[in-house]
């Protein structure tokens, strides 16, 4: 038995936060997470991380291809881009994000993909025929701890009938508490109204 009531057990898991987010990088090594989409399309951008001097990180977002002067510009005086190990400055990032109904934490989230390889998956499952709309399916999101630390995979998976309710309920109170992910590419939060 948990010392933690388990009404309470999810406040302090990852970091004690709401867990708004879903990240690939975040799923369990050979572990695996089921979950559906709930928008038409993902909102595309490009990404760069920024770090200030007490190594504190923050994504800056751009609705098209930053040149360095945007970048440096929108990060202020207070961040730099973030550095590699081997002394070069991270790449800005192609990212996709959508709203989610993730199965294992029975709320909505925001999926946001960088994973080339994962972008190329869901794009070549939108392209076949049956799977034209995407918000139907669930999918099966895999990381590959054998083979490599960053090995994803994704499927499709049918929808079991009786989960429809649980997501359309979890969609129905995000949008009337105002969701709106376009605030990812004003430094908001896609939960909480500015």
């Amino acid at each position: 038995m948990s010392f933690i009531p388990k009404e309470f057990a999810d406040s302090f898991k990852g970091g004690g936060g709401r867990n708004d987010y879903l990240s690939p990088s975040k799923v369990k090594a050979d572990g695996q997470v089921r979950f559906c989409i709930l928008a038409p399309e993902p909102l595309c951008y490009f990404e760069v991380w920024g770090e200030d001097e007490t190594g504190k990180s923050k994504p800056f977002r751009f609705a098209h291809e930053a040149t360095s002067d945007e970048i440096e510009q929108e990060m202020g005086a207070n961040y730099k881009r973030r550095i590699k190990d081997d002394g070069t400055e991270e790449p800005q990032k192609l990212a996709m994000a959508m709203p989610v109904y993730n199965f294992d934490a029975k709320r909505v989230q925001v999926l946001s993909i960088t994973q080339k390889g994962l972008q190329k998956e869901l794009d070549e499952i939108s392209q076949v025929e049956e799977y034209e709309d995407m918000s139907t399916w669930d999918f099966v999101m895999t990381k590959s701890a054998t083979v490599s630390p960053d090995m994803y995979g994704l499927r499709p998976v049918p929808r079991k009938a009786a989960t429809q309710t649980a997501i359309d309920s979890a969609w129905d109170e995000a949008v009337k508490n105002g969701f709106d992910i376009s605030r990812l590419l004003t430094g908001g939060h896609p939960f909480k109204r500015d």
